[in-house]
């Protein structure tokens, strides 16, 4: 087995048998550059579908980040805008004399005439 067989058959040298060996050959040298066409367009379909799948992810995390944000910043706002019927209501009791009569009692201890005020712990 380790001797190497030789073909000991010649080849006809005849003319169709010299264009069909040409004509295997160049269909053998169309298959390889077929084979590599498809090989480098096969690559650069690959390069090119994994930027687009690349841009699609990140712009996908993008979308996800801005829509946490507009929840965050939707909640702050109905916050705010109680705050802001919270603080127009204390506008509008701001103009009534006798609730400032009350808050001076109550914040500063002011009293009435002949009213005694009694302070009691918190706790």
């Amino acid at each position: 087995m380790s001797v190497l067989h030789k073909n000991k058959v010649t080849k006809i040298q005849s003319s169709y048998a010299f264009e069909h060996e040409k004509r295997e050959k160049k269909a053998s040298k169309r298959r390889k550059v077929v084979l590599l066409r498809f090989s480098l367009f096969a690559v650069m379909l690959m390069a090119l579908s994994s930027v687009f799948l690349y841009a699609l992810i990140s712009q996908s995390s993008a979308i996800d980040a801005k829509l946490k944000a507009k929840e965050r910043l939707e909640v702050k706002l109905q916050m705010l805008k109680k705050e802001e019927e919270k603080l127009n209501d204390e506008i509008k009791k701001l103009n009534d004399d006798e609730y400032i009569a009350e808050l001076a009692r109550k914040e500063y201890f002011f009293s009435k005439e002949g009213e005694i005020i009694f302070t009691t712990p918190e706790d």
